[in-house]
């Protein structure tokens, strides 16, 4: 079994010393990243009681939120790498109730296409599926679409590199005016008048 104390003698100490408690209760919300678990079973595991597995996970969150990168960090990333697209989509996480209401009286954080309560969060991802970007939360009922517009798509919209060519189209000829129109006269045969001639009357 591995010794819970920092190696001690002539040898090179580690910049900071992690005891096994320590690594245990990281272990724990590693877990349930991985396993989504119960987190009083976690905490259980690890000897804390089930506020401090509560606050221990919102920590280990928090700290890989930071270290999250930036939506135009990704979309620089994925340009100088040469992908054609990337996929933006949105899901719904899904929470416990909440009481928090809108001003027509329906829940907040109730999400009518799905029917339940949750948080609305815009991700993107490579064309194969690997995610790239998480949003932010919003409440369950704000849609899709606002939601992306709130925190994706003024990001994703950018200005082209290259001004793109005119697109080949069929020259319009330049309207002719009333004097340039061929007269009647012009129109008709030379051998046939435009106007027929009347016949002198017979007495």
């Amino acid at each position: 079994m591995p010794s819970c104390s920092p190696p001690t003698g002539g040898g090179c100490a580690p910049r900071a010393a992690v005891g096994c408690w320590a690594r245990s209760v990281r272990a724990c919300w590693l877990r349930w990243f991985r396993q989504r678990g119960c987190v009083q079973c976690l905490a259980n595991n690890a000897d804390v009681s089930q506020a401090t597995g509560h606050r221990y996970l919102h920590e280990g969150v928090d700290v890989l939120a930071e270290q999250a990168p930036d939506l135009h960090i990704v979309l620089d990333r994925c340009w100088q790498e040469g992908m054609t697209h990337v996929v933006l989509d949105g899901t719904l996480i899904q929470s416990d109730h909440l009481a928090c209401v809108r001003e027509n009286g329906n829940g907040l954080w109730f999400s009518q296409k799905h029917k339940a309560f949750g948080s609305n969060v815009q991700f993107l991802s490579t064309p194969d599926g690997t995610p790239l970007w998480v949003s932010d939360g919003e409440p369950g009922s704000v849609p899709d679409i606002t939601a992306a517009r709130i925190h994706a798509l003024t990001a994703c919209t950018r200005p082209p590199q290259t001004v793109c060519p005119p697109w080949a189209t069929r020259p319009t000829p330049a309207p002719e005016s009333a004097s340039t129109y061929p007269s009647a006269d012009r129109k008709a045969s030379p051998n046939r008048p435009s106007t027929p001639t009347p016949e002198p009357r017979t007495p």
